[in-house]
């Protein structure tokens, strides 16, 4: 249901494979351009049962969350702290291999990074 690097390219990819075989990121990341691995527009893909589309792959979304640990124990919708250095990053991109393209999947980026595989999510709710 997510654009990822194994399907958002011309052909079929299998970047696990791919970078089990290399190793290295740049290597990785040219052979994904080779293969014309991007972005693309949203809504392609079939929505997620509340109706949201692109919730998985295509780009990383920024968060409001500051990364850190969550608080221990059960709670239903975590935060993380409220302050820090980097913000979360959740859903993978189009150049993750499959089991990085998921919400609970969290990365974390300096709040002035700007990549082809970072973005946001605009909702509108009636």
């Amino acid at each position: 249901m997510g654009w990822y690097a194994d399907n958002s390219g011309d052909r079929r990819f299998d970047s696990l494979a791919v970078w089990n075989e290399l190793r290295d990121w740049s290597k990785y990341t040219q052979r994904l351009f080779d293969n014309s691995c991007r972005t693309h527009p949203a809504g392609k893909k079939q929505p997620n049962a509340w109706g949201l589309y692109d919730m998985h792959g295509n780009v990383w979304e920024w968060c409001q969350d500051w990364e850190g640990d969550y608080a221990s124990g059960s709670v239903t919708d975590p935060t993380g702290p409220s302050s820090g250095a980097d913000r979360v990053g959740r859903g993978g991109c189009w150049g993750d291999y499959s089991r990085g393209c998921r919400s609970a999947d969290r990365g974390s980026r300096t709040p002035g990074d700007r990549d082809g595989g970072l973005g946001f999510r605009l909702a509108r709710t009636h």
